[in-house]
């Protein structure tokens, strides 16, 4: 009788801190509770496997997961360009799947995801980066790799975030001083073609594209000794812009030495076939040096 009367006391006391619809809040089960035990712990969402929507920050961000989870190994994160989406990494996505875990997600204002409510700056689009993170690779390390605005947003993302970013590969990215540059570049007396292009990137580094994202110029933070891979285009495309065709090829090039500045792990080629769209134009040179940063960065940890 006392037995039954002290279990009973017990599970009431279970029910009326934890509530009464708590699991194992029974005499029975409370018999052989054993309070030093350590906690189960919740199972969190199963792993994104193709094209899903997640919520961050009450937006609805489009991602896609590929390739199975290794312990130890990064999980690669693919950032797209302005005006485009993660259905234009697909190929190289498919591609590094076949020996790593690979996800992409579309920005907001971009692909499938949410537009956003009103203006946006890098700071913001980190936010989101960083919501898209903690649901693909939880507390994991990651490798970021961006092509043209998405290498800038992912190399002014590392190294406020040194904890989880553990590589970074930029594909032709957008320079750090890309403003400036094309200011100096093309004068404000240029006209034709030059001219058009001058007003159309300063206004859209002013907020006016689909992401409504502001981009300001900035120097160089150092990321840490993470393995850095940077990859300009080999093609001179920009050569044929009339006149000052030039000084933009030298402006970019200098923009992507200046990206080295990340780490003292850096690395600079050059994709010698390749115009803006490296990992369109010469895939093989992109999936090789991001499973090369990959392999240093799981190496490292």
């Amino acid at each position: 009788m006392l037995r039954r009367t002290r279990t009973s006391v017990v599970a009431a006391l279970c029910c009326a801190v934890l509530g009464a619809g708590t699991a194992g809040c029974d005499g029975d089960a409370m018999e052989n509770w054993d309070p030093l035990a350590p906690a189960t712990k919740a199972a969190g969402p199963a792993p994104i496997s193709g094209t899903e929507k997640i919520a961050v920050a009450g937006r609805s961000v489009n991602v896609s997961c590929s390739g199975g989870p290794e312990k130890g190994r990064p999980v690669i994160v693919l950032m797209h360009g302005a005006g485009d989406g993660l259905d234009k990494l697909a190929a190289i996505q498919k591609t590094l799947s076949e020996r790593n875990r690979v996800c992409s997600y579309d920005r907001l204002g971009a692909g499938a995801s949410d537009r956003p409510d009103g203006p946006q700056d890098i700071a913001g689009t980190g936010k989101v980066l960083t919501g898209v993170l903690d649901r693909v690779a939880g507390d994991g390390p990651v490798v970021l790799a961006g092509h043209s605005l998405g290498g800038l947003i992912a190399a002014r993302y590392a190294p406020d975030h040194r904890d989880r970013i553990k590589g970074l590969v930029l594909m032709d990215a957008t320079p750090p001083t890309m403003a400036a540059d094309i200011t100096k570049a093309i004068p404000e007396s240029a006209t034709g073609p030059a001219a058009e292009l001058r007003a159309q990137t300063l206004a859209m580094f002013k907020g006016e594209n689909p992401e409504k994202l502001a981009v300001t110029d900035g120097e160089v933070r150092s990321a840490g000794d993470i393995p850095v891979a940077v990859i300009r285009h080999g093609k001179p495309y920009l050569a044929a812009v009339p006149e000052y065709g030039p000084r933009l090829e030298r402006a970019w090039a200098a923009g992507q030495r200046a990206w080295l500045a990340l780490s003292g792990g850096a690395e600079l080629s050059t994709a010698d076939k390749s115009g803006h769209y490296i990992y369109v134009d010469q895939p093989d040179v992109a999936v090789k040096a991001i499973e090369r940063v990959t392999a240093r960065a799981a190496h490292d940890e």
